[in-house]
């Protein structure tokens, strides 16, 4: 069983932002707690502000963590795939294995004004863009062998050639040539995450999903969602166990623990990834009242197997399937 946390921390309607001490200090309780992982983004459907960016803000924990994983949101309307592939590789260098990209599958108004394109993407094509855009980047992060670069200053040799794979992509909407120059990052491919896709995003998020948070429902329907999902992953060579599917649960008070336990069992579901208000009292509630009810219910307490952000979720190599 698998525990995440989704934590917005773009400040809405005038509430103060959460600074940096009080998000440590949060963390790093979640992690002693056993919590696998925590999903940080910072933006919203309206005028937000926001201390942070949300990469960056995982840059400066994973320098005050040593277990816990570590999510940041990341559109691909506001990113070129290079970059946004550099980044998220470097990142998992810098934390010994423990990043995420979240890919959320919808376009944000306010966010697309600022990266000229103010009038956004017809929904077909922004679908179209966005698997092209997550496909170059899952490619980059493999373009270079575990063992490619040699650093061989005697011998004047930097890198062996035949472990290096250009990417060479003309697509639709992007072209990129690769590799990245940074080196294989220690998960081969940093944990890819996507939240809430629509029925037109299942196929995409079964095959290129390591993570799937779809929002909880009566057992019935989380059961088939969850069925669908794998099935998806199934019929395209992936074994099933390789998506773990997190019913999102927005957290307003303690959560009934009996209840919980049984959505677990019945729909199939690998886990729980519970939304945060981003405030301290909020935050403070989750770690003093929410999580020590979880643990007496065994669901919570049992996560971070493993050094790496894959090993804490169960999800073997992340190298070319």
């Amino acid at each position: 069983m698998h525990l995440a946390i989704s934590l917005n921390i773009a400040a809405t309607n005038g509430q103060p932002a959460l600074d940096f001490g009080q998000i440590t200090s949060f963390v790093r309780e979640a992690e002693a707690a056993g919590v696998d992982m925590v999903v940080i983004s910072d933006s919203a459907d309206e005028l937000s502000s926001s201390p942070f960016e949300a990469t960056t803000l995982l840059a400066a924990l994973t320098t005050v963590t040593d277990r816990i994983g570590l999510v940041a949101g990341a559109s691909t309307l506001a990113h070129q795939p290079y970059n946004l592939a550099r980044r998220f590789a470097s990142l998992d260098i810098i934390s010994h294995g423990r990043i995420g990209w979240n890919v959320t599958m919808r376009q944000n108004p306010c966010e697309a004004g600022n990266f000229s394109r103010p009038e956004g993407f017809s929904d077909d094509d922004f679908r179209r863009r966005a698997k092209e855009f997550i496909n170059i980047v899952r490619a980059l992060w493999i373009g270079w062998e575990r063992d490619a670069l040699l650093f061989d200053k005697a011998a004047g040799r930097f890198h062996d050639p035949d472990k290096m794979h250009p990417l060479n992509h003309t697509g639709e909407f992007f072209s990129v040539r690769g590799p990245l120059n940074v080196a294989r990052s220690p998960q081969d491919r940093p944990v890819l995450i996507m939240s809430g896709p629509a029925e037109a995003d299942i196929d995409l998020a079964s095959g290129a999903a390591d993570v799937v948070l779809i929002e909880g429902q009566p057992s019935e329907a989380l059961k088939v969602a969850v069925g669908d999902l794998k099935r998806r992953a199934a019929a395209i060579g992936r074994k099933p166990e390789t998506v773990k599917v997190l019913a999102t649960i927005a957290l307003t008070s303690v959560p009934d623990a009996d209840s919980l336990q049984a959505l677990l069992e019945s729909s199939g579901c690998d886990g729980f990834n519970f939304v945060l208000p981003a405030d301290v009292p909020g935050l403070q509630s989750f770690i003093d009242r929410v999580l020590p009810e979880l643990r007496r219910h065994g669901i919570a307490g049992q996560g971070q197997q493993g050094a790496t952000l894959r090993a804490h979720l169960g999800l073997g190599t992340g190298g070319a399937e």
